[in-house]
């Protein structure tokens, strides 16, 4: 089976996927295959070059061809990404076409940003559940 998750809830990041999820990506006993996981909230923090969680992640990631991405709005609002929000102007509203938004220096390596088009569109035919956690 191929999984996404979404890494919702505060402390997900750090310590659902630091001390469960990762240890057994790295160790190759997770049972099944991870293809994404997106970052919302808090959670984006761990994806800052420097965090051993965010390093470590990066790297099996790489590995592995695993999907990482950021919320654009929640990476925006903690300095982790540039630009402008990508499916919505900075008033709120709806847009057609993309508005620029990249990922800053200080993230590590391999990570995307984006919104739920984005994450869709990089998922699609590659994912059978998506767990929320």
């Amino acid at each position: 089976m191929r999984v996404a998750y979404v890494l919702a809830s505060p402390r997900a990041a750090s310590h659902k996927l630091g001390w469960m999820i990762l240890p057994q990506l790295e160790a190759g006993v997770h049972g099944v295959e991870v293809v994404g996981l997106f970052f919302f909230d808090d959670n984006t923090l761990v994806l800052q070059r420097g965090n051993p969680i965010g390093e470590r992640l990066a790297r099996v990631a790489k590995e592995k061809g695993i999907l990482l991405m950021m919320c654009d709005l929640c990476a925006l609002e903690r300095g982790l990404a540039e630009g402008e929000p990508r499916w919505c102007t900075p008033r709120g509203e709806g847009r057609v076409e993309p508005g620029g938004c990249r990922v800053a220096a200080h993230v590590v390596e391999g990570v995307e940003v984006g919104c739920f088009p984005d994450l869709y569109r990089a998922l699609a035919g590659r994912v059978d559940q998506v767990i929320t956690l």
